[in-house]
């Protein structure tokens, strides 16, 4: 059985339900889905448990308060792993948490 997991980034002006495609490898289906923003992302990441994803991997963008919101959200029902930019290239050098704020 392939581990089914997530791979979230944030973006401005995108819509979840447009911007999102899966991956599926022998052992990994990845789906891969863009938020506009860490409520968003938040919102999505808690769908993601209850259609049994079992682990979430956060793109650079989400600074620290952007982790610690989906952290929350999943509440610790599966891991979440992150990727980590001091400031994001995607993000016009800023960190999510300067962008969306905590």
């Amino acid at each position: 059985m392939a581990l089914k997991a997530a791979f979230l980034f944030v973006a401005p002006e995108v819509d979840t339900t447009e911007h999102k495609a899966w991956v599926e490898t022998p052992q990994v289906h990845v789906l891969t889905i863009a938020a506009k923003d860490y409520e968003v992302a938040a919102q999505v990441a808690k769908e993601l448990v209850v259609q049994g994803i079992q682990a979430i991997e956060l793109c650079g963008g989400f600074g620290h308060a952007g982790v610690a919101k989906i952290v929350e959200a999943v509440e610790g029902k599966i891991p979440v792993g992150v990727v980590r930019f001091d400031t994001h290239p995607g993000l016009g050098g800023k960190s999510g948490d300067r962008l969306f704020g905590k």
